[in-house]
């Protein structure tokens, strides 16, 4: 059977991707729990977007990234990559996916090897990726890059990690990736570890990348951010889409109940308005092992129903533009019909 890829429009396709983790459980045995669970998302070729994977901690939002990255397995499902699906690509399609589609990481501070300055995490990409022919190609290509994200070589490439901030160390991960003129970029969380004066400027810089032709597939769980940058987003719970659509639309509009509650829990930037947005959760444990037939969020969910135990809802619509929510409040859903009141 061959692997040449067909011509696609997409340059990402999941498809109901699930990562399926064996535990070891209290007091001897195991365990399965579902990491992720019959994921799809289609990222186009043209225009780049960003797209935003959001929720808390435990939702399955890095386990996409490291399933997109290859740095995990998937159980079931296939990835997708401008038609050739990941699971049969030879090693010279796996070269060429690992140089298209790069990484940035939420610790810049851990991806660096500190025995070496700056320049070397530049040299070991051209290097690898056999990207120049001279070491005056060389030097152009990374002042191009470094430029790109608003740094230069006299300033960086001399120092150690250890004498740049947080955020000079994350947008060097921005121009290493820019470098090799990548078409996806999966960003985890890239702004979590860095002060508040800084995420703007990374923020600004994967704005300026994808007007440059590079889509982001943007891991946070940070909806400020999202909302700020985001063309597209997944919310998750418990590794299943919650609710997804416009970012615009999904924020200022959610009607998944969870969606309401993680937007609730923002606070609003008005001193005179008092935030009320202190959730209780039942136990995590409870939360993930309670309901694997049916809905996730039952043990939280203010409008539960019977249906709720026995099935998980697929997605159905709640607006324009791709707008759908995973809720039975909408199986027979009217656009007359507005979204439940949100609960703070």
């Amino acid at each position: 059977m061959s692997t040449t890829p067909k011509q696609s429009k997409m340059l990402l396709e999941i498809r109901n991707a699930t990562k399926v983790y064996t535990q070891r459980a209290f007091g001897g045995g195991t365990r399965q729990v579902v990491a992720l669970q019959d994921f799809n998302l289609n990222i186009p070729k043209h225009p780049a977007t960003i797209t935003t994977i959001a929720g808390e901690s435990g939702s399955g939002k890095s386990t996409l990234a490291n399933l997109v990255l290859g740095f995990t397995g998937i159980s079931r499902g296939q990835i997708i990559y401008d038609g050739l699906d990941m699971a049969t690509a030879t090693p010279a399609q796996n070269i060429q996916y690992r140089r298209d589609v790069q990484a940035v990481f939420q610790d810049p501070f851990g991806v660096y090897n500190p025995f070496y300055r700056i320049q070397h995490v530049f040299d070991l990409v051209i290097r690898n990726f056999k990207l120049a022919e001279s070491k005056a190609a060389a030097r152009d290509m990374i002042e191009e890059s470094l430029n790109v994200v608003g740094l230069y070589g006299e300033d960086v490439l001399r120092k150690y990690p250890h004498q740049l901030s947080g955020g000079q160390r994350q947008r060097i991960m921005m121009a290493r990736a820019y470098m090799v003129k990548p078409k996806l970029i999966v960003a985890d969380e890239p702004v979590s570890m860095v002060d508040a004066s800084l995420r703007a400027a990374i923020l600004d810089v994967m704005m300026r990348l994808r007007d440059n032709g590079i889509s982001f597939l943007y891991i946070t769980h940070d909806l400020s951010t999202a909302y700020q940058i985001g063309d597209q987003i997944f919310i998750l719970y418990q590794g299943t889409i919650a609710e997804t659509g416009s970012t615009i639309d999904v924020i200022d509009k959610p009607h998944h109940p969870y969606v309401q509650l993680l937007v609730n829990s923002v606070p609003v930037p008005d001193p005179d308005i008092q935030w009320e947005g202190t959730i209780e959760l039942p136990a995590d444990e409870e939360m993930r092992t309670s309901q694997q037939a049916g809905c996730r969020f039952y043990p939280r969910c203010p409008h539960r129903m019977e249906r709720c135990l026995s099935a998980a809802p697929r997605l159905y619509p709640v607006g324009k533009n791709g707008h759908v929510a995973s809720c039975f409040l909408y199986d027979r859903y009217d656009e007359a019909v507005e979204a439940p009141q949100q609960t703070t």
